[in-house]
């Protein structure tokens, strides 16, 4: 793939640069069910999670807003039975500190080799770039942190996450927010930027329509 033709990348982020650490979505469930004393079994817990997490990706990117993390914790419990009114926001906090040290423990996986091109080539060119994500169970700055322990981080001049600006792509209003962040430095015509993602729907669809380039990658 020609990159020499455009002026900016923006990429997302999961199945795209980053994807999941085999072992953590199990662990996770079982901190979950640990933590909020769930009388049922983990099988219960990850079937709960693995709903709840779909369903609120495709509620986002139907509507366009962003479901908050606490949202989620909130539908898994009341999906389970569980009486979440007995938890504060300061539980909540609490345990979402608890899956942030689980998530360094099983932390993601960089899938960058699979890219049509290499993020040190574009930094060489002077082409910028950025993260434009979705996030449900993990929030921007802990996806901060872990770009910047890959290494990553220095690449992209702005990230954005839908937690942050609660809205989700394929929102035109998200990929605007892009744009703002890039025109603060120099104007480039839509055309110029290409947006790469995995996600048909969010990334593709949602790039081309508001008028940036796409790249669709194939998932592996």
């Amino acid at each position: 793939m020609d990159y020499k033709q455009y002026k900016h990348v923006s990429f997302d982020l999961w199945m795209t640069l980053i994807r999941s650490n085999p072992g953590f979505k199990q662990k996770r469930a079982g901190l979950f069910r640990d933590y909020f004393e769930i009388q049922r079994s983990l099988e219960d817990v990850q079937l709960s999670v693995r709903k709840f997490d779909v369903l609120v990706n495709e509620i986002n990117e139907s509507i366009g807003r962003n479901v908050d993390t606490f949202e989620l914790y909130i539908l898994i419990l009341n999906d389970l039975g569980v009486d979440h009114k007995k938890y504060t926001l300061a539980d909540f906090n609490a345990f979402y500190a608890h899956t942030e040290h689980l998530f360094r423990e099983y932390r993601p996986e960089p899938i960058i080799d699979k890219l049509p091109f290499r993020l040190e080539d574009l930094h060489a060119a002077s082409i910028t770039m950025n993260i434009l994500s979705n996030t449900g169970f993990i929030r921007g700055h802990t996806l901060r942190e872990l770009l910047d322990h890959y290494g990553l981080g220095q690449y992209f001049t702005f990230q954005i996450y839908s937690d942050e600006a609660c809205i989700s792509k394929p929102n035109p209003l998200i990929f605007d927010k892009v744009y703002e962040e890039i025109s603060k430095t120099t104007i480039f015509d839509k055309k110029q930027i290409l947006h790469v993602g995995d996600n048909p729907r969010a990334d593709f669809n949602g790039a081309r329509t508001y008028g940036f380039s796409a790249y669709l990658l194939e998932n592996q």
